[in-house]
């Protein structure tokens, strides 16, 4: 029960973190052209939609052995599998891409 309320909170906060570390880069210019209308159509309408590449940041979620200080009938020192969170920022990922590339 103890170790789902931390992983509960660790998700949270990955979830959060989320949010702040994409990178969006926009690829192509959008344009849009309607028609015009009288009594007749004087010219014929155009869409043409920007497109973003995203680059998400990746979550790594583990767990690390703490000693952790556990209330019993008498107080004892045990050693638990506490979660960890890291983020992967999208710069990181294609700084790492980069030197995949290089190799």
């Amino acid at each position: 029960m103890r170790n789902s309320k931390f992983l509960i909170g660790g998700l949270a906060a990955a979830a959060s973190l989320v949010l702040a570390g994409c990178d969006v880069e926009k690829t192509q210019e959008g344009n849009v052209t309607l028609p015009k209308y009288e009594v007749e159509k004087t010219q014929e309408g155009s869409v043409t939609v920007p497109k973003y590449d995203v680059t998400t940041p990746d979550v790594v979620v583990g767990t690390t052995k703490k000693e952790v200080e556990v209330p019993t009938v008498t107080t004892e020192t045990k050693v638990l599998d506490v979660p960890t969170v890291g983020i992967v920022t999208a710069e990181e990922k294609k700084k790492q891409e980069e030197l995949a590339q290089k190799k």
